[in-house]
């Protein structure tokens, strides 16, 4: 356990990765690394990029690695399997059973993965869960206190129910396709200087489905889909933060062979307010005081994100001193209650005054005049 190296540094991503960072990272790696790959697979790099990802791609697990490193998943100490509950578990990497990495980036992410020609061996003419994918939206700062609705427009292929994805009429009206045999997949060979070559691909007269058509289905001309294009509303909940996601089912790329899509993800970015300030689910604002108020104490109706709430402003109140209001502060998504606000004062003198405003305070210096001002105080420490 000593000589392993940090998961974030395996996949090469910040400790403040998002998911979408760490999934990206692993597949380019599991690619990469895997022993399928010919020309760069090393199983041991394979290995431990996966056994990082197992551990980052779950919150809770991620959380437990941040707070207590490794140990945490140190077997021969009782630490918990990090591939557990990830979908590895079928895999035996000490005994060299790696899987085939096709079904592996389908199981992780959905869709078709692999080297472009590669030596899957997998058949390709099973139906597979599309891809998810990704949009930002941007919504005004109480909209993400007090939650909303969005209209979004959507354009998405959504998978033809008269068919059922396999573009023949009745989903029944098809053949197998006599020139792969039903595989989807063809195999050729080529000589070469190096001795003869194979290599297996995508069969050229079904695309892959292994599928041929014989009546193709009339409400979708054949394609096994439909492209639909519409608004739909979300609901984001209060106390959302910028960067986090909302996931919109069936919204993403559309399946393989029938298969369904997959998921939209809508990650939330929040504008900045003119007055207010999040941090966490506590909000911060600074308001300027009289200065009078804060030698005599006060009592102000302050703004808060849910409406005015009277605050009692101590006598006495010192510059950049801070006030709580407890509970004005945001919802918390787990239900925690609410954050509180934070009062920053800010002690405000006039420029110009008066001639009864120069004549109370010139009362006010008379009236100190036995009293050791705190500029005085100040010279007597100094000296010290």
């Amino acid at each position: 356990m000593a000589n392993k190296r940090d998961y974030y540094e395996v996949l090469g991503v910040a400790k403040t990765a998002s998911q979408d960072e760490i999934k990206k990272a692993y597949r380019q790696l599991a690619k990469k690394y895997h022993p399928d790959n010919k020309e760069t697979g090393d199983a041991e790099k394979f290995k431990e990029c996966t056994e990082a990802f197992s551990v980052l791609s779950d919150e809770q697990k991620r959380q437990t690695y941040d707070q207590f490193g490794h140990a945490a998943f140190d077997q021969s100490a009782g630490g918990a399997n990090p591939f557990s509950g990830s979908g590895f578990e079928g895999f035996n990497f000490n005994g060299g059973n790696f899987g085939d990495l096709n079904d592996i980036l389908n199981r992780m992410f959905g869709g078709a993965f692999g080297f472009g020609g590669g030596s899957s061996r997998r058949s390709s003419n099973g139906s597979y869960r599309g891809s998810d994918t990704l949009m930002r939206i941007k919504i005004n700062f109480m909209d993400a206190v007090n939650g909303t609705t969005v209209t979004i427009p959507l354009t998405y292929d959504e998978k033809c129910n008269s068919c059922k994805g396999t573009g023949a009429l009745n989903g029944t009206e098809y053949d197998k396709c006599s020139y792969c045999g039903g595989s989807g997949r063809v195999i050729t060979q080529q000589r070469s200087i190096f001795g003869s070559i194979q290599t297996e691909s995508a069969c050229p007269t079904c695309g892959g489905t292994g599928k041929k058509i014989k009546t193709s289905c009339p409400d979708c001309g054949g394609k096994g889909y439909k492209r639909i294009k519409k608004n739909i509303d979300v609901k984001i909940p209060a106390g959302i933060q910028s960067g986090q996601q909302i996931r919109v089912a069936g919204k993403g790329e559309r399946g393989i062979n029938g298969g369904d899509n997959g998921d939209l993800y809508l990650e939330v970015i929040v504008a900045k307010h003119s007055s207010f300030e999040r941090e966490g689910n506590n909000i911060h604002i600074e308001i300027p005081v009289d200065f009078v108020d804060a030698c005599l104490g006060a009592t102000l109706k302050v703004p808060t994100v849910y409406g005015e709430e009277e605050l009692k402003i101590p006598a006495g109140t010192q510059p950049n001193d801070v006030l709580a209001i407890k509970n004005k502060g945001v919802k918390d998504l787990r239900g925690n209650g609410y954050g509180d606000e934070y009062v920053h004062i800010s002690i405000k003198i006039p420029t110009r005054l008066s001639k009864e405003q120069k004549t109370a305070l010139e009362n006010y210096k008379a009236a100190s005049k036995n009293s050791e001002s705190f500029f005085e105080k100040f010279k007597k420490a100094f000296k010290k």
